[in-house]
């Protein structure tokens, strides 16, 4: 059993190398240390570190995806380090290099090259499962109980790198004609599954050089984001909040729902997530969508709209245990207490978006994370409380709308999305209409 990965899917291909595999090896190992400390998140200290290295694009997506692969399989490659020698990060690095194998044995010493024999001979069976589904012990117990004999294919789609969506702006531009023009380009896609507006990719080519990107047709967006968007409805002419809006990548979606008509607040804590909306929003062509700062969710700006909102979004701030695939990081720097803090925020946010729905309005919760505590649990104490929110299925409002299989998507009355089932990453939502 080879645990080296060895030119992933997304990967640089054979060929020429700008640096010497030590030099390579030796920025991997002094980046993955940053990372490791889990100060912050691992797409921060990856940025800052390739802004303060100078290396070509091939060099840079090698040891991206070396630092990703021992998050993502940490508790085996600990376990296979502690019997080399030399720094460990270094050995780890070694373990998750993502690149040709020869090219890497011209950076290993004799003893080395050795060490990492014997770790190839290492069999999955015998391993112990802790080194086999590389995730911390606190959440292993709520997944198997949630999950049964489903855990261990979620653990196989956590351990594998995501793939890349797109999301067709529907404002500019119709799928199948972008599908066409990126093929053009020599960019194979294939139409999502279940959104109308998605596109999924094979490589990960640089998007910001496309015609396409340049003048706002795609964006970068999970198949389950977009899902998300979709489930809210929002039309032509209405007063619509995306709660927690961050960058925007629903807000957009939204926006482009509504025809740029009607009014559209983006709302986030964070002037900095939404002032990476800027680019995103000049470039989409959207008109009818106003970023607004609050304080937290008793906001005065807040108050102003109660009862007189259509469509509520609230994607809610949660553990991200949904995106492990592409930020494996956060499995190890959550924590059970954390969860604790995110539920009681989850519903105290819950409860105040809901006051600014008019009768017959809209509501939407959404995660994406997999564990209950953020999601059923959330959704039914909410329920519980707000007898005058009617609990809508997810599957029917999907079917309704266009979706294919949508009941597939779905659990009770709940969108539920997972890996290793849809290809997208983990999402939940539940919805209910104001009585």
């Amino acid at each position: 059993m080879v645990f080296l990965v060895a030119g992933s899917a997304w990967g640089p291909a054979v060929g020429q190398w700008g640096m010497h595999p030590n030099a390579l090896l030796d920025s991997c190992t002094v980046l993955l240390k940053q990372v490791l400390r889990f100060d912050h998140p691992a797409d921060m200290v990856v940025s800052r570190h390739f802004r303060e290295q100078r290396l070509g694009p091939r060099e840079r997506a090698t040891v991206a995806e070396t630092i990703y692969t021992v998050l993502r399989k940490k508790n085996l490659f600990t376990y296979l380090a502690q019997h080399g020698s030399g720094p460990t990060e270094r050995r780890l690095s070694i373990l998750g290099f993502a690149a040709e194998r020869d090219f890497l044995l011209g950076a290993l010493t004799d003893q080395e090259k050795d060490w990492l024999a014997r770790c190839d001979q290492v069999k999955p069976e015998d391993l112990m499962e802790l080194h086999r589904h590389n995730l911390p012990a606190w959440l292993v117990e709520p997944l198997k109980a949630q999950l049964g004999d489903d855990f261990w294919p979620l653990v196989e789609s956590l351990n594998a790198p995501a793939g890349l969506d797109l999301r067709v702006n529907t404002l500019k531009d119709k799928r199948a004609e972008v599908q066409k023009e990126l093929a053009k380009a020599a960019i194979k896609t294939v139409a999502t599954p279940y959104s109308p507006w998605g596109l999924r990719m094979t490589t990960k080519p640089a998007l910001n050089k496309l015609d396409a990107f340049t003048r706002g047709a795609i964006e970068v967006q999970d198949e389950g984001s977009q899902l998300l968007a979709l489930l809210v409805d929002a039309k032509r002419g209405e007063m619509v909040v995306d709660f927690c809006a961050g960058a925007g990548g629903k807000t957009l979606a939204l926006g482009a729902s509504m025809r740029n008509t009607g009014r559209l607040y983006a709302f986030d804590t964070s002037g900095h997530r939404l002032d990476a909306l800027k680019p995103r929003l000049a470039r989409s062509g959207l008109s009818n969508v106003h970023p607004v700062a609050i304080a937290h969710e008793r906001d005065d700006r807040i108050k102003r709209l109660a009862g007189k909102i259509d469509r509520v979004l609230i994607d809610a701030p949660c553990s991200g245990l949904g995106t492990l695939r592409r930020n494996p990081d956060l499995k190890w720097r959550q924590s059970p207490k954390a969860i604790e803090e995110l539920t009681a925020k989850q519903a105290a946010i819950l409860q105040s978006a809901a006051r600014l729905l008019k009768p017959g309005g809209r509501l939407v919760y959404a995660t994406c994370s997999v564990l209950r505590d953020e999601n059923e649990a959330i959704a039914q104490a909410f329920g519980d409380a707000n007898k005058d929110f009617t609990p809508l299925e997810a599957s029917d409002v999907l079917t309704h709308l266009g979706v294919e299989g949508a009941a597939k998507l779905c659990s009770g009355p709940y969108l539920r999305l997972w890996p290793y089932l849809h290809q997208t990453d983990g999402f939940f939502a539940a919805v209910w209409q104001k009585i």
